[in-house]
């Protein structure tokens, strides 16, 4: 791909973005998404080959669906109730077509199928902004978003939360255990969206600090699969250190940084008298541990076969670290004493 090709396509993202951000009319956040889409789908097939291919028309159809479910839901609800703004979401046919389309967009149970696969054709660069910047503009529509029964919300989020967590279970390529990861996380912050948005900000907030943090160790070990992880300690053996605690603060275990969104959103779902739904969120987190624990067993407690060659990088010059992924990997693992501070930035 050309140089000067790269950067356009960037702040065509940015822009889609924005325009989403900033928008309270549905025909103005639907150019944004679809500014948003077009903008990725070159970047998703700049490596000409089969699966970086199939992952981008994958991509394509599914966004293609989802973006005419959104178009079609606004224009109803502009003609059943004379309203085009994004917060004027009154009549329950049209709000629930909008909710079935933004779940789709973004991945969530049941619509997720997509998600994995489309994942797993891409390289890390490319899936990091799949996985973060991506979801920016459709959980803006889903902030603005007031629904008179937020029942819907939270059997997404619930279903979400179990099949992040299941479907990664029995997964070896680390792309596709990011993507389940992604699912499960979205679920959380879908699970309190109509109760505390705030909440949720803030989960996202956590959640893109994290998901960053990963695809960059990921991307500076160059692996793809759990059986590369055994070879990363003769690369960077302090990273690799580090690597568990980033992967225990996705899982939400404290005193890392990911336990303070999951133990805030189980304390409100308590508030709102929803103690089963908080019990099954906690119990689905448990399928999510186990898999985080599998690639830090993976790292940590796995030698790989003590050939010559596994024990070179010990021999070369060591490999500096980018400032960018020590950023992240700290913030990730040491920002739990913020929170109240954090909290009350984000909360108006």
């Amino acid at each position: 791909m050309n140089p000067f090709i790269l950067p356009i396509f960037m702040m065509g993202m940015g822009l889609g973005t924005m325009a989403t951000l900033f928008s309270s009319h549905w025909l103005l956040a639907w150019m944004g998404l679809e500014l948003n889409t077009i903008a990725i789908i070159p970047l998703m097939a700049r490596h000409h080959h089969p699966r970086a291919v199939e992952a981008t028309t994958k991509y394509f159809l599914i966004q293609a669906a989802a973006a005419a479910l959104l178009l079609f839901a606004s224009v109803s609800n502009a003609w059943l109730s004379g309203e085009w703004q994004i917060q004027e979401m009154t009549h329950p046919v049209p709000s629930t077509i909008i909710i079935i389309a933004l779940a789709l967009k973004i991945g969530l149970a049941p619509l997720h199928a997509w998600l994995p696969e489309v994942l797993q054709g891409l390289d890390l660069t490319t899936g990091l902004i799949m996985s973060t910047w991506q979801k920016l503009a459709p959980m803006a529509i889903f902030l603005q978003i007031q629904l008179p029964n937020p029942l819907i919300l939270v059997m997404f989020g619930l279903a979400s939360t179990l099949m992040g967590g299941w479907g990664g279970l029995n997964q070896t390529h680390l792309r596709k255990i990011l993507a389940y990861s992604s699912i499960a996380h979205l679920g959380w912050m879908i699970l309190i969206i109509q109760y505390l948005p705030s909440l949720t900000l803030f989960s996202l907030l956590t959640y893109l600090l994290m998901t960053t943090s990963i695809f960059l160790i990921f991307k500076h070990f160059s692996s793809t699969n759990i059986s590369t992880l055994a070879t990363t300690w003769a690369k960077t053996p302090i990273l690799t250190a580090l690597t568990p605690l980033t992967l225990l603060s996705l899982a939400g275990l404290p005193p890392l940084t990911g336990f303070a969104p999951k133990w805030l959103i189980l304390q409100e779902l308590n508030n709102q008298n929803l103690p089963l739904t908080a019990t099954a969120a906690a119990l689905s987190a448990l399928l999510s541990l186990y898999f985080y624990l599998r690639l830090t067993y993976a790292m940590t407690l796995t030698v790989s076969p003590n050939t010559t060659l596994s024990f070179t990088p010990w021999r070369l010059k060591a490999l500096k670290t980018p400032f960018l992924t020590s950023l992240t990997t700290t913030a990730t693992i040491t920002l739990l004493p913020l929170t109240p501070s954090l909290l009350c930035l984000i909360t108006p």
